[in-house]
């Protein structure tokens, strides 16, 4: 039994503990591309390193994956250099980075110095859930329809639907850029013009033109949630970064992990 190596009993239980409380913030900065660990504890010591708003003091402060970091008030990930905010986007702002005739954009709520874009469109009088990022693979995958992304909007029409014409949407209806996959509808049944759509293409101004072609008028629009994303506990016209958590679950769900 000589030179046999002692294994304390509680090692898997200490590694599970480990990663349950995250990792060290020098590291976790040092990973994300800021800094060395050695002048990620300096950035420590100088007091510009926040996690979820309140100084770090302590150079064995450890990093969950819900936590938001800052340095200096950058928001700071895991992936180098990229950006991803979520905004409650309001109404008449156009979802494109300029326009040239002079409409406002919603650039001109989200003013950042590095470059990001919106992934994907909301029309002029489409409001809520739209993420910014310059990650572009990301944004290829969450608005390809082979993805098919979840996407899902509170509707108000002018005037109560026929639940035969709210079958004949969650079946599929006939556009003149093809037939519209199958998604989920749900009525209201204390008011029958206020409709909850979960669609899963992300065509061009899809859930007006679906209503259209059944003789509805869209009143009002607002995107809820997309992909993993929502609004909750976002005014409209706020913006906010995504946490570490927000992000990883974000890429996991169209398999970028």
């Amino acid at each position: 039994m000589k030179n046999v190596p002692k294994l304390s009993p509680n090692r898997k239980n200490n590694s599970k503990s480990e990663k349950e409380q995250g990792v060290r913030i020098n590291k976790y900065l040092a990973d994300a591309g800021i800094c060395s660990r050695r002048a990620a504890e300096d950035l420590v010591r100088q007091g510009v390193v926040k996690i979820n708003k309140e100084v770090v003091s302590d150079l064995g402060r450890r990093v969950l994956t819900s936590d938001f970091v800052t340095v200096r008030g950058e928001p700071v990930t895991i992936y180098k250099n990229l950006i991803y905010i979520l905004l409650n986007k309001p109404k008449d702002y156009i979802t494109t980075t300029s326009d040239e005739k002079g409409r406002k954009t919603v650039m001109d709520i989200v003013r950042k110095r590095d470059r990001i874009f919106p992934v994907g469109r909301l029309d002029r009088n489409t409001t809520g859930a739209l993420l910014l990022t310059n990650d572009g693979d990301l944004a290829y995958r969450l608005t390809h329809p082979s993805f098919e992304v979840p996407r899902v909007y509170n509707v108000v029409l002018d005037k109560k639907i026929e639940l035969d014409d709210a079958r004949k949407i969650s079946e599929g209806i006939e556009l003149e850029d093809g037939v519209t996959s199958p998604c989920e509808v749900l009525v209201q049944p204390t008011d029958r013009s206020h409709i909850t759509l979960e669609l899963h293409e992300g065509r061009n101004r899809e859930v007006r033109r679906i209503f259209e072609s059944l003789g509805y008028e869209v009143k009002r629009l607002d995107r809820k949630s997309f992909a993993t994303l929502s609004t909750r506990g976002l005014a409209r016209g706020e913006y906010r970064h995504l946490t570490r958590g927000e992000i990883l679950q974000l890429r996991l769900s169209i398999g970028l992990e």
